[in-house]
């Protein structure tokens, strides 16, 4: 075993699990610890009402993401999750539409082929998804969630090419589910900006792969039923403490899975994303309770993936 442990150490990774909690000394560009996000925010509608949710509870946020994908919101939607975006100086996260679950696949139906259901199929799904992505980008969206190796890999491409922007940033999805720092490790070097780590991941877990990998580490702290139903609210400030820099993602426990979401489920999903507001509030009480030296970024923080002016229209030219 300890030749096995020789070897990780010479390839820059930890040698075991980090039983000691040791304090991450990296931060955000602007020396923050952490940041705020709310998933499932499904349209325009969940849009305002987490800003009026934010403005009610006094919670501060810098990221927002969006679960059913860029296919299902039309042009006029895209456009204002850009523009409130880009008013509230927020990053705004939309998922790559076509992938295995809205798919024909029957893999996710098996026992053993959930990991797999969000998975790319074929050449037309990498295709399908770089015209989602295209499209999103032309709205001003500068920020995207995936979950495919490969889907990572063609868009880190592209953006080197010139075919997306380089400012895209490329948010990875709790359900790609690689636990241990040579995964995530391999996800950095290929294009990752973010990784949602799986949601059930101990302490020194955490803190393992922190030593391994720089970029950002997205944790949820509340999670929805379907990936474990967790509420690790006193965790927050050592979740922070040992992770840094982290999003803490308040998802909603006890709550309905509306993915795909739309008109037809939209006073539920506005009731849902305010009531994450709300757990974000707790969240946050949580560490300014125990741990009011933690830092946080400002609204608007320079690295966020905060949309941009829209591409002008060819009928506009």
């Amino acid at each position: 075993m300890e030749q096995s442990r020789k070897l990780l150490r010479e390839l820059g990774f930890p040698d075991r699990d980090c039983a000691e909690l040791p304090t991450s000394t990296k931060t955000f560009p602007d020396g923050a610890q952490y940041r705020v996000e709310i998933p499932s925010v499904e349209g325009p509608a969940c849009f305002a009402a987490v800003m009026e949710a934010c403005a009610q509870y006094g919670v501060q946020i810098h990221r927002i993401s969006q679960g059913s994908g860029i296919m299902l919101l039309t042009d006029e939607e895209l456009r204002a999750m850009a523009d409130m975006g880009r008013s509230e100086q927020l990053e705004v996260s939309l998922f790559v539409g076509p992938r295995g679950t809205w798919d024909i696949n029957a893999m996710q139906w098996a026992s053993g082929g959930k990991v797999a259901g969000l998975r790319s199929a074929g050449i037309d799904q990498l295709v399908y998804a770089l015209e989602d992505i295209k499209r999103a980008c032309q709205a001003g969206i500068r920020s995207i969630l995936v979950a495919d190796e490969g889907l990572l890999w063609l868009v880190n491409e592209g953006k080197r090419r010139g075919e997306l922007p380089p400012d895209l940033v490329v948010k990875i999805s709790v359900q790609m589910a690689h636990a241990n720092p040579v995964s995530i490790r391999l996800l950095e070097q290929i294009g990752a900006g973010t990784y949602n780590v799986p949601s059930d991941l101990t302490l020194a877990r955490l803190a393992t792969i922190r030593q391994a990998v720089d970029l950002p580490l997205d944790i949820y702290v509340e999670v929805p039923d379907d990936m474990g139903g967790f509420i690790r609210h006193y965790e927050i400030p050592e979740i922070i403490r040992v992770a840094a820099p982290v999003y803490i993602k308040f998802g909603l426990r006890n709550a309905p899975n509306l993915y795909p979401s739309g008109t037809h489920l939209e006073a539920v999903a506005v009731s849902l994303s305010k009531e994450r507001v709300r757990r974000a509030k707790l969240g946050l009480d949580m560490i300014q309770r125990y741990a009011p030296h933690l830092k946080t970024s400002e609204t608007g923080a320079a690295d966020l993936a905060v949309p941009v002016l829209p591409a002008k229209r060819n009928s506009d030219s």
